[in-house]
C-alpha cells in the first residue's frame, strides 16, 4: 500500500499577490549592489540630527572657523611671494691652484654663482608698494613677485632699514592691487589670536593659527624694540610676511624664529606694525633712517633692596645706572639712581619703552620723562640727538 498524502489546495486572492511581490522586490533591493548605497544615503541624512550641532561650543567653534576662513580669503590676496636672485663670490682652494684652473679652463679670479632666495611680504599701496624684511633683499640683483592669481612682476627696493630689518620695495607695472589693513601692535594682549600668511619652504599662500605668547621681548635686536612672539609656525620663507589678529588687520613683520633644527618649534617673533609705520613713512620720503640717541644706560636688575634705598618701594620702572657726559639725558639733568617711571606717558617696565620711544621719534623730537630722585617726582623733558656713529 502506498502511504496516504495529505493534499491541500492553495488558493491566492489579488491583494496576496500584490503583498508577495513587494516583499520580494525588497529582498532584492536588501541584497541587491546598491544597498549599501543606499545605507550610505540613509547615513548621510541622519547626519543633521548630530547632537553635537546644538551644542553653543561647537556653534562658537563653527564661527570662529568660519572667521579664519574670511580673513584668509580678504588678506591673502594681498600677500606677496618674493624671489631674489644674487651673485656671490665662491672662493674655493682649488680655484686658487694655477694647475686646476688651466685643466678645467677656470678663469682668474674667484668663481661667480648665482643664488636664489625666497621670502615673503605684503601691499601697503594699490599701486605697489610692498613691505617685506630687509634681510630677504639685502644685496640682492633681481626682485620677482609673484601674486596669488599667478601673475609675477619685477619689484626694485626703495629703501631699507637694516637695524629694523625693514623694506621697502615697488612692484613695477601693477595697478589696482589688494591691500593690506594696518592694525594697532600697541593694542595687542598676550593670548589674542595670531595668523601667519607666507610662504614657508616655498609652499605657496600657506596659513598658521596661534596665539600672542610675549608682546614685549628683546631678542636683541639692532633697534632695540621688543618683538611680538607668537607660536603661530612660522619658518624659512615666512621671513616678511604678515602677521594678522583676528580682525584680519596686520599687526607684525614676521621675521625669526627660536630654533635648533631650523624648522618651527612654536617661538616665531615678529616686528610691530607700529614701529614699521615709522620707518616706512620715512623710506616711502626717500628720507634717510637715522637712530635716536639719549645717553643713558639702566641697572639691569632691580630689587626690592634697591627700591627701597631710592625710596620707591612697590613701583616699577628703571633704574638710570649711568649718563653720557654731553649727552641729551646729561644737558636735561638726569643723573645716575633717578627712578624712571613713564616715557611719554607709557609706563617704563621694560628698557625697551625707552628705546623703542627715542628710536620712533628720532633725532630734533623730545620725549617727556617721569621719574623719582631722592623721593621726589619730576618731570624732564630730553631732546633726542643722532647716535654717534661706530667705528
Amino acid at each position: 500500500m502506498k502511504p496516504m498524502r495529505n493534499k491541500r489546495k492553495y488558493r491566492f486572492s489579488k491583494l496576496g499577490i500584490v503583498n508577495l511581490t513587494v516583499f520580494i522586490f525588497l529582498m532584492g533591493v536588501a541584497f541587491s549592489p546598491f544597498a549599501g548605497t543606499c545605507s550610505r544615503s540613509s547615513t548621510a541624512e541622519a547626519a543633521t540630527d548630530n547632537p553635537l550641532l546644538k551644542s553653543e561650543a561647537i556653534q562658537f567653534a563653527t564661527k570662529y572657523q568660519e572667521a579664519i576662513r574670511e580673513i584668509y580669503k580678504q588678506v591673502n590676496p594681498a600677500v606677496i611671494r618674493i624671489e631674489t636672485e644674487q651673485t656671490v663670490e665662491v672662493n674655493h682652494p682649488f680655484f686658487n691652484d694655477p694647475m686646476f684652473r688651466r685643466f678645467f679652463q677656470v678663469p682668474e679670479g674667484q668663481e661667480k654663482q648665482k643664488r636664489a632666495g625666497l621670502g615673503s611680504g605684503f601691499i601697503i599701496s594699490s599701486d605697489g608698494f610692498a613691505v617685506t624684511n630687509f634681510h630677504v633683499v639685502q644685496k640682492v640683483d633681481k626682485i620677482t613677485v609673484r601674486l596669488t592669481n599667478g601673475k609675477e612682476y619685477t619689484a626694485k627696493a626703495v629703501g631699507s632699514d637694516a637695524n629694523s630689518d625693514i623694506a621697502l620695495i615697488k612692484i613695477e607695472g601693477a595697478k589696482n592691487l589688494k591691500t593690506v589693513f594696518l592694525g594697532d601692535s600697541d593694542k595687542i594682549e598676550v593670548g589674542d589670536f595670531a595668523l601667519a600668511i607666507g610662504n614657508p619652504f616655498g609652499l605657496q599662500s600657506t596659513l598658521t593659527t596661534g596665539i600672542i605668547s610675549s608682546k614685549g621681548q628683546d631678542v636683541n635686536s639692532a633697534d632695540g624694540v621688543s618683538r611680538i612672539q607668537t607660536d603661530a609656525s612660522i619658518n624659512p620663507g615666512n621671513s616678511g610676511g604678515p602677521l594678522i589678529n583676528i580682525r584680519g588687520e596686520v599687526i607684525g613683520i614676521n621675521q625669526m624664529i627660536y630654533s635648533q633644527s631650523g624648522g618651527s618649534v612654536g617661538i616665531g617673533f615678529a616686528i610691530p606694525i607700529n614701529h614699521a609705520k615709522h620707518i616706512v613713512e620715512k623710506l616711502k620720503k626717500g628720507q634717510k633712517i637715522t637712530q635716536g640717541y639719549i645717553g643713558v644706560s639702566v641697572d639691569p636688575e632691580v630689587t626690592d633692596e634697591k627700591l627701597k634705598l631710592l625710596g620707591v618701594e612697590g613701583k616699577s620702572g628703571l633704574i638710570v645706572a649711568q649718563v653720557v657726559i654731553g649727552s641729551p639725558a646729561y644737558k636735561a639733568g638726569i643723573v645716575a639712581n633717578d627712578f624712571i617711571t613713564t616715557i611719554d606717558g607709557k609706563a617704563a617696565e621694560k628698557f625697551s619703552v625707552l628705546k623703542a620711544a627715542v628710536l620712533q621719534k628720532g633725532p630734533g623730537a623730545s620725549i617727556e620723562i617721569k621719574l623719582f630722585r631722592q623721593g621726589k617726582e619730576m618731570t624732564v623733558s630730553v631732546k633726542i640727538a643722532e647716535a654717534p656713529q661706530r667705528r
